[in-house]
This record gives C-alpha cells, structure tokens and sequence, in this order.
C-alpha cells in the first residue's frame, strides 16, 4: 500500500513521461498538418481533438449530442449533494480554439474513400487519420444479454451508466421510494466502463439513504467473486453504513440470470430478489458507431496498443472504452491518457517519423461520502508482447488505516481531479 504523497509523485512523473516524451513542440506543430476527424465527444475524443488542435492538426470532432454528461461524479447526483448542472457540459472551448465541431449522429464510414457521413449532411467530411472514442452501449439482444433487459426496460429498471436522463430517473425512483424499501444493483462480470463506478454508487446511495430513510436496504448482486477497492469500500461501509448494504458474490448467488421489470425482481442461480428500485448495470460492448467501420472484433476493438490504431481498419485509431488495452481498467482516465498517446502516434504519422514510444497512467477515485474519499492509482507501459502491462512497484491504492482527515483529503483530491480534467478537455 502507497500513501498518497507518495502515490501523487509517481503520478506527477509517470504524467510527465507521457506527455514531455511524445507531444511535439515549436515549428512542429506546424509540420503536422492533416485532417483528423474525431468520432464521440467524451473524455477520449474531447482529449484527442483538443491535443491534435494544439499540434496544429486540422481537427473534426463529431458529437451526437450537444452537451456532455460525465459518468465520474454522476453517483453524486444519487447520493443528494451533486446536480447535472455540475457533470454537463458543452463544446464551447473547443469551439474556441478552433476546432470544427459537428453536432450529429455518424451514419457511415468509408473508409476505403476516408470520409465520414453525418445525418443531415450532404457532402462526407474527408479525413487522413480517424480516431473514434464511441464509449460503450449495452447488450440487449443476443449473446450475453441479460434475460428480460432490454431498451425499454430501462425506463422501469434504469441503468444510468450513461449520464444523463437515466441519472436523473434513478434520482427520481430513490427520492420515491418508502423509507425502508429496498434498493437493488445487478452488476455484470468483466469487462464493463468502471470498475469501481457500482460500488461507488453503492456507498453514495447508502448516503442518500442513511440521511433521508435510514431503515432501508442495499442489496449488490455480483456477477463477479471479487471488484476494485474491494477491501476499502466494504471498511468503509461498516464504518459509515453498518449492515446497509449487502453484497452478493457469483459463488454465493449474486450472479443474476434474468430480471421482470414489470415485478422489479431480479433472478439469480439460487433465487429471486424484489426490489422498489433496481437498477441494472447490464453487460457491455463498444458503442455501436464502430460497426460502420468494421472495428470490433467481438464485443470490443482491438488496437496496436502502442499507437491504438486498429488492428483491422489502419488509419483509425481507437481510444477509451470501445478498446482493448491490456492492464489498463475503462475509465475516463485511461482514456484521456489514450487520447495522447493516440494524438502523438497521429502526429508522427503525418510527419513520416516513427510513433514514440508512450508512457500511460490511471488514477480513479471514489467517494464514499462526500468527505470520505478513496483512490487506486496505476502506471502502464507497453510490453514487449506489444500489450499494456503495469509498471512493478508503482501505482498503489488508498492506506487501508487512513485516518478521517486523509479520507477528507482524498474527496478533495478527487474533486480537484475532476476540475483539472475537466478544465483540460472543454476549457
């Protein structure tokens, strides 16, 4: 375990390496002159247009809605204390500096002739280099969807793992339900966006509760034998929560097979669990945009993860949670990280030199309460089998024994990541 001084030094170096070795300077700005169109607004393509701008890239960036709901900080919105206002925000900024922002849905991708169609538009924007950064959508239909989970069951049994509308529904369903009723989370096996983000909401909805109607329930029902911070987040629930929240491992029942929206029951291997609010986190893939360009193998992307150009389409690089990329958890984080990486393999590209070699890190936080914070950090490389691996000996999580006022810290550290970050894609 590293304690947070520590832990922010190697965070501080580690973000140095990655952004002094590749990003170039000066008159090389100028000699990388191009044009890239950006697919998806998020923190990997607000990052990627907003970095190949300053690399004096010609820039495209293509966003279905105007305004960008963060999935970070969204869980504050549930527990009571955060609003939408505080987690939206517009492409103004990049606007300003000078990138070409279309507001629209892609509905085709050539990318024998490289130019990308928008509803709406008549004349397809050209492009030399393509980054999409689609996010996730869901598995309604298929192999592993969830039995009795499908779009309209959203509005019954809401997912909110995309911010937005589904935030503010589940916040209406808790500010509805009795005090005493009970709340009930389906979480998927791996890989999904966030692996902490069920277990943060978890905490913050156990806040809301504990406030507004302690005699309720917190029933988490896994699909996996063990998650992210684990040993934090259950301390931290004895310490704050008592027995309010109950999780249920794969080996103990927890993996849900089906759920009825029209009962709020959710059926595992061993029983069944009524609920007055569930919300079903339901098993993931790349957002569906990829499929115009033949990107996914699989459910997911895979990529040249020392330059995240597809391994199937060249040309086209595929950044954040759509991709595979090795050790490296689907965060926001991970994908502004790849944005950089992705932007300087770009840059290099269009100048004829060979890409740099990146240096990659992830920091997550989560709250707990909101003055009760905890972190995992971690740095990547590439290893010699071409895959993201984690440095040995960096990176480290929260000190299990911290005390009240380290814990304080970590929330504020948290929500100072946020502004930075924030600050950093949108201006």
């Amino acid at each position: 375990m590293h304690k947070i001084n520590s832990r922010r030094d190697v965070l501080k170096l580690a973000g140095a390496a990655t952004l002094a070795g590749m990003l170039p300077s000066g008159k090389a700005f100028a000699q990388a002159a191009g044009n890239v169109v950006v697919i998806g607004g998020g923190f990997g393509g607000a990052s990627a247009a907003r970095y190949l701008k300053r690399m004096g890239v010609n820039v495209t960036l293509i966003e279905a809605n105007a305004t960008f709901s963060t999935c970070p900080f969204s869980n504050t919105v549930l527990g009571g204390f955060g609003k939408m206002a505080d987690i939206t925000h517009n492409y103004d900024g990049l606007k300003r500096a000078g990138i070409n922002v279309i507001t629209g849905t892609v509905t085709g991708i050539d990318v024998a002739q490289k130019r990308v169609t928008v509803q709406g538009n008549t004349t397809p924007i050209p492009y030399d280099r393509m980054v999409v950064s689609s996010g996730i959508d869901f598995k309604f239909t298929g192999a592993g969807a969830l039995a009795g989970y499908d779009e309209a069951a959203t509005e019954k049994m809401p997912h909110a793992w995309k911010a937005g509308p589904q935030t503010e529904l589940l916040a209406r369903q808790l500010t509805a339900m009795p005090d005493g009723g009970t709340f009930i989370m389906t979480i998927p096996n791996n890989p999904y966006r966030c692996p902490p983000g069920p277990y943060e909401r978890a905490s913050l909805v156990a806040h809301y509760l504990k406030t507004n109607k302690p005699r309720s329930k917190i029933l988490l029902l896994d699909g996996k034998e063990t998650f992210s911070k684990q040993a934090l987040f259950q301390g931290a629930w004895r310490e704050l929560y008592g027995n309010m929240i109950e999780w249920v491992a794969f080996g103990q029942g927890g993996n849900v097979s089906r759920v009825d929206p029209n009962t709020m029951t959710a059926f595992t291997d061993f029983g069944q669990h009524k609920g007055d609010v569930v919300n079903v986190i339901p098993p993931q893939r790349s957002g569906r945009v990829v499929d115009l360009a033949g990107l996914a193998t699989g459910d997911w992307c895979n990529v040249n993860q020392a330059t995240f150009e597809s391994r199937t389409v060249p040309g086209v690089h595929v950044i954040g949670d759509a991709c595979v990329a090795g050790a490296m958890p689907k965060s926001g984080f991970s994908a502004n990280n790849q944005a950089k990486v992705a932007a300087a393999a770009i840059v290099a590209s269009l100048r004829n030199q060979p890409a740099p070699s990146p240096s990659l890190i992830n920091v997550c936080y989560s709250l707990v309460n909101p003055d009760y914070g905890i972190s995992v950090a971690s740095v990547h490389r590439v290893g010699e089998d071409g895959t993201i691996i984690s440095v040995p000996n960096s990176g480290g999580t929260s000190a299990a024994n911290a005390s009240a006022d380290v814990r304080k810290l970590e929330a504020e550290y948290a929500r100072g990541w946020y502004k930075s970050i924030m600050q950093e894609m949108f201006g």
